[in-house]
């Protein structure tokens, strides 16, 4: 018989809005304190100890417009974070500073969240919405130089970029973006190139968020309808459909595949999380806990894979965290 699903491992309350972006930095020594970052609908950003399961201080930075990306840059004292407010701003939080150090004002109204790839030491690639829509701009950090933007061809309709996903196989190949778009599509662009490798068209709706693995070039993708879409990129890099999976309820808000590439995770409009095999997609476990749509699932970067946890945050204002560390 399968084991009943868990209860979290304890749940996050104080945010006193909608939780719609998670991320973790748990991966540094001890004494290291492990962290996790929420951002909110009423614009602030927490910084989550989770040893103590308090806030250790609380950003604000977006004028109360919500935060709906945040990202640590190469340990948690820098972070990016990115706002309906338009802009997406770099703090530096070194010896209890809370400061934003330089923003980007990226005049996309969507809500779609920028994509950070580490390039080099202390370098970085950030793809991001433009204004014009169905654009997607891609700059250096941190001196925001701009490295290119990437124009679907004439008469493409894809619509708005809605999910973006920066990668490159190894450190010095050529970095990769992998972006859905409001038609449904997903499509591989060549940053280095400018140019578009291989359109797919996934779902029949809106690509509300998508995660890929580099290693097996095999890519997942989420969308209001009931059904996940996984597909995979040949050596021509051509993107084709691998497989589909037919969900109980519609709507997905993101999708998350854990680093070890073992497990994935999905934020349901249906206030599920569902996690997965990503071998062969088997369904493993429904995390029933919140009472409204869960926006964000995040996976821990402990380096014990014991200690590793998964977060959910959701429309009801908490966030549960949870271990479901398998030793298969």
């Amino acid at each position: 018989m399968a084991l009943p699903p868990p209860d979290p491992q304890f749940v996050l309350r104080g945010t006193s809005a909608a939780v719609h972006t998670l991320h973790f930095s748990c991966g540094g020594p001890e004494p290291d304190i492990p962290l996790l970052f929420s951002g909110s609908e009423n614009g602030f950003i927490h910084i989550w100890n989770l040893k103590t399961h308090r806030v250790d201080t609380a950003l604000d930075g977006h004028g109360r417009k919500s935060v709906y990306c945040v990202e640590t840059m190469g340990g948690k004292d820098r972070l990016l974070s990115q706002g309906r407010d338009q802009r997406i701003c770099l703090w530096d939080l070194a010896e209890g500073r809370t400061s934003v150090t330089d923003s980007v004002f990226t005049e996309h109204v969507g809500f779609c969240r920028c994509s950070l790839l580490k390039v080099a030491q202390g370098r970085w690639l950030m793809a991001m919405a433009a204004r014009s829509l169905e654009e997607v701009q891609i700059l250096e950090l941190p001196s925001k130089t701009s490295v290119c933007t990437l124009k679907p061809e004439v008469g493409a309709k894809l619509g708005m970029p809605m999910c973006l996903k920066l990668w490159q196989l190894s450190c010095g190949s050529q970095p990769m973006l992998l972006a859905g778009y409001e038609d449904g599509s997903v499509v591989l662009w060549n940053v280095s190139m400018g140019k578009a490798l291989s359109q797919l068209i996934c779902h029949q709706e809106p690509v509300m968020s998508l995660d890929f693995d580099s290693e097996k070039a095999k890519g997942i993708s989420g969308s209001s309808e009931k059904v996940l879409s996984i597909w995979s990129l040949n050596e021509q890099q051509n993107l084709q459909v691998y497989k589909t999976y037919e969900l109980v309820n519609a709507g997905i808000s993101d999708i998350t595949i854990r680093p070890d590439k073992k497990i994935l995770a999905t934020a349901g409009w249906d206030h599920r999380i569902r996690i997965f095999g990503w071998k062969k997609l088997k369904p493993l476990a429904v995390l029933d806990y919140h009472t409204a749509t869960i926006h964000c699932v995040s996976f821990s970067d402990h380096s014990n894979p014991r200690q590793r946890l998964l977060a959910a945050g959701s429309k009801d204002q908490r966030i549960s965290v949870w271990s479901i560390y398998a030793q298969t």
